[in-house]
This record gives C-alpha cells, structure tokens and sequence, in this order.
C-alpha cells in the first residue's frame, strides 16, 4: 500500500511510518519543517514537504496521488493557542479530506481524541478549544464521501506497546501507549470493514487484530488473549481425550523423537 500520513513528524506518525515500511508500505510524511525530513526518512517514510495550515487543496491533491490510503495525524502540540487548534486539528483534517476527495482517495483515518462528547465538563481553555476543534473535524469528516474511521485514543504514553488493547464505539477513559495507537492505525488500514466508525481505544486485554476484527462486526472485546489460550487448552484436551500424544513425554521412545542435532 502507498500511505500518506498528514502531521509525520509526530510521534505516532513516526511510529506508524516504522510499521508501514517494515512489511513493505510505501510511506509518506507529510511535514511543515524540513528540519524534520531526516527522521522521516529514518523511519523507512519519504518526506513530502508543506504546510497544512496554508496549502490549498490545488497544491495538496497532487500529493496525494495514487495513495490508497491518508492517516490525519497533525496537531498543534503543547503550548499552541486557541487559533492553531482550531488551524491545524481541524482545518488541517478538512483541509486533508477534500484534497483527499479530489485525488479519489478513498480511505481516510482521523486520529481524534477521547474527550470530545464532553468538552464542555472541561476547565482548561485551551484544551476546550483543542476538543472543539477535533470535534469540528470528526464533524467534518463524516460527512464527506469517503470511506473514514476516526479513532479516539484515550491518554497517551510512552510506555512499550503491549498489543493488547481495548477497541469500543464507547470506552471508559484510560490510558494507551503510543506503540499500540500506531498498531492499532494498521490494522484498521487492513480492515476496510471499519469504514464508518467512530472507534475509542485504552489499554486492555485484546490482541489488536483481534480488536479491529470484533470492531469492524460490531462486537465487543471478548480478551482476545485470554481466549486464544483458554482455546489451546482446550484442543489440547480434546486431542489427549481422542489418544493424541500431549507433548513429548506422550510419545513412546524410538518414535517421533530426533536427537537435538538431527
């Protein structure tokens, strides 16, 4: 797949870009600073240069082309005001959808933020107007003719990724690792299933393809871990009832046994 990731020098960008160019995806990240560009590269991206908040659609379509996909990404970061909020997580992600819709890219996902169904339970004015925003966006999004998913992450950290994650229309609030965000992104790129959904995503139980899968059914998290071993013991039982050998120490000597270095 070509991918373009709008905001690729952040750091679920950077981390999504790894995972893409390490099973063969062409990458691009899109970035305002060239200073930036290196570590594009280094994570296995090419480095395509503009500035969302003043691009036109003109400039950003050709961008864009013969992607199969494009991944909002951007934000304003800390210690941005009220303006670039609203300039860059929301104008941005417009911005990215109609370039979108004129290179007749289809798939389109919005990393949003768990938060925006009660903005206004929220003190702080800035990140009020940074909710708003995502809002705005998500808004925005949904209502173009593309096949998109917004996914909600909840907390972020910088914690190891553990790959087991918790993927609901509705979740509590929580936390989740930036490595398991960017998993997460690739696997819903692989599930076209998702197109339509409004997913939020905390640490949990569930093995991450197995969370997009119940997702994209509409299934709840079943701890997809936990139930991968509760069914190897399973037919690890069963195959013992029926006479199978269990393991080594099932098998009569001279038969089925090599010697380490055969």
């Amino acid at each position: 797949m070509r991918i373009v990731i709008a905001g690729g020098h952040g750091q679920i960008s950077l981390r999504l870009t790894r995972l893409l160019a390490q099973r063969g995806d062409t990458v691009v990240g899109l970035v305002r600073n060239p200073d930036h560009a290196p570590d594009v590269v280094a994570a296995g991206g090419q480095a395509g240069l503009v500035d969302l908040e003043r691009a036109t659609v003109e400039e950003l379509a050709p961008m864009l082309a013969e992607a199969d996909a494009v991944v909002f990404a951007a934000g304003a970061g800390p210690g941005s005001g009220a303006a670039r909020k609203d300039s860059v997580d929301r104008g941005a992600a417009v911005l990215l959808a109609d370039a979108a819709e004129r290179s007749g890219v289809r798939r389109y996902l919005l990393v949003s933020s768990m938060g925006v169904d009660s903005v206004e339970q929220v003190a702080d004015d800035v990140f009020r107007a940074y909710l708003h925003a995502k809002a705005a966006a998500e808004g925005e999004v949904r209502g173009r003719d593309l096949d998109w998913t917004v996914l909600r992450p909840g907390g972020l950290t910088d914690e190891p990724g553990t790959g087991r994650v918790r993927l609901e229309s509705r979740t509590e609030q929580g936390q989740v690792s930036r490595d398991d965000v960017a998993a997460v992104l690739v696997a819903l790129l692989d599930e076209p299933a998702t197109a339509g959904l409004t997913l939020e995503l905390v640490a949990g139980n569930d093995l991450v393809d197995a969370a997009v899968q119940g997702a994209a059914r509409g299934e709840p998290g079943d701890a997809s871990a936990s139930a991968i071993r509760e069914e190897a013991t399973e037919l690890e039982d069963d195959g013992h009832a029926a006479g199978l050998p269990r393991g080594p120490e099932d098998i009569p000597p001279g038969r089925g046994r090599h010697r380490a270095d055969d």
